[in-house]
């Protein structure tokens, strides 16, 4: 039933679509610790 389920056009698209949007904002919020004043960096005190 639940392959049934993701074999509809409309499923995949939103799944997909849902991927891609989590992965977006894992990537934004990881670019945030790359600022050079960031406070995160491991060797800002040397």
């Amino acid at each position: 039933m639940f392959k049934r389920f993701l074999s509809k056009p409309w499923v995949t698209f939103v799944v997909k679509t849902l991927a891609y949007f989590l992965i977006i904002l894992a990537l934004i919020y990881l670019y945030g610790y790359s600022g050079v004043t960031g406070g995160h960096f491991i060797y800002n005190e040397f």
